[in-house]
């Protein structure tokens, strides 16, 4: 086990949380959190955590789709274990989606920076034809919303894997001083951008929706917090400017930290060991590798950056079924990282459709053709586990 101590600090490396502990769980009056189980990856132990105040701090769902900038970490673990222990979400159906991710079998989660398009970078077809034109008059440098739902337009009534960014009419001593890093990490897989076009596809890039919290971070469940992607803060809306991702980590963090230093810490009570006598090892773990990119292919196909109350009905199908599967695996086998990514990942997907489900407009990041009108009011999608 890795454990780095510092003063007052002690890090757990390499572990997993598997669910949060609260009074409700345990058959105890109020709604006041308790702390939390994690899984040691190491060990394959699953460690009781007991206190009276916990940040969630995990980030976002990016993983939920096939295509993202986002770390494989980025499984919305916090999201989800703050529903289960009974807080409410907001804003779901708000997934900013990146134009442009290199598209390479060996490039994950590789960003092509829009500075790439805002020093002349073209987008263009894999028969070299400019397509942005036909979509805004800003071309390349419309929104990043507009951009995505232009590409992802081309690619489906084209039936092409990717398309492509063109900024090889710039000089090659240009490229290396501007994009050093897109530059090396391209001819590494054997692009030179300064000859030909960078292959790239849209990818899911910020959660902008989350467990619903307020300006001290607080949530539902009392002692319970809630900071950055993780949360709702109303910071972002139904879009997100450039930065405000590091204005709410930082701004929010504070503003945790000082209500949990006035805090008075509740009633302790005796938490339960994470009981495992009824389950065995899975003995076929291609089910989660299966369900995994099952659910990932069908969000990003039905759920993605252009919706369709069709497309909806078939994910909400699909993450049903998924969910039965998944929580059977999860009630008779031992817990492992991928089974509580998973779990996690299938009931964000679940939040986001709901969400997405429920508003009858196309704002922001959420674009309906069926509703592709703008609703007069602003109102918030929220969620509730009561519901």
């Amino acid at each position: 086990m890795h454990v780095l101590k510092t003063p007052n600090i002690t890090l757990f490396e390499q572990h997993t949380l598997v669910d949060l502990i609260t009074t409700e769980k345990l058959g105890l009056p109020g709604k006041r959190g308790l702390g939390l189980y994690a899984l040691d990856s190491e060990t394959d132990q699953v460690l009781t955590f007991q206190a009276p105040q916990t940040i969630l701090a995990t980030g976002g769902a990016g993983k939920v789709y096939l295509y993202t900038t986002n770390p494989d970490t980025a499984t919305g673990d916090g999201i989800a274990a703050a529903w289960r222990a009974g807080c409410r979400v907001q804003n779901m159906e708000f997934i900013q989606f990146h134009p442009t991710c290199l598209y390479h079998p060996h490039a994950k989660s590789f960003l092509i920076s829009e500075a790439v398009r805002g020093e002349g970078g073209r987008l263009l077809l894999p028969d070299g034809t400019r397509f942005m034109p036909n979509h805004d008059p800003r071309l390349e440098l419309a929104p990043r919303d507009v951009v995505a739902r232009a590409i992802d337009f081309e690619m489906k009534k084209g039936g092409f894997d990717c398309v492509y960014l063109d900024i090889s009419h710039q000089p090659l001593s240009f490229l290396q001083e501007h994009f050093p890093n897109i530059y090396a990490r391209c001819l590494e897989l054997g692009i030179d951008i300064s000859k030909q076009p960078i292959p790239v596809v849209p990818a899911a890039h910020y959660t902008c929706g989350g467990v619903l919290a307020d300006l001290q971070g607080r949530t539902d469940v009392q002692g319970l917090y809630a900071i950055g992607e993780t949360a709702c803060s109303g910071l972002h809306g139904a879009n997100r400017l450039a930065s405000n991702s590091l204005v709410e980590c930082m701004v929010f963090a504070q503003a945790t930290t000082n209500d949990i230093a006035q805090a008075h810490n509740g009633a302790t009570a005796t938490l339960p060991a994470w009981d495992d006598s009824r389950v065995i090892d899975a003995d076929e773990t291609v089910v989660i590798s299966h369900n995994w990119d099952e659910l990932r292919r069908f969000m990003w196909d039905y759920v993605g950056i252009v919706r369709t109350n069709k497309r909806l009905e078939r994910a909400a199908h699909r993450i049903a079924l998924l969910q039965d599967e998944i929580e059977e695996f999860y009630a008779h086998f031992q817990v492992t990282r991928d089974l509580l990514e998973l779990r996690n990942l299938v009931l964000v997907a679940d939040l986001i459709v709901r969400s997405a489900q429920a508003r009858h407009e196309s704002r922001g990041l959420h674009f309906s053709r069926d509703y592709p009108d703008l609703q007069p009011e602003a109102i918030a999608t929220v969620l509730s586990p009561k519901q």
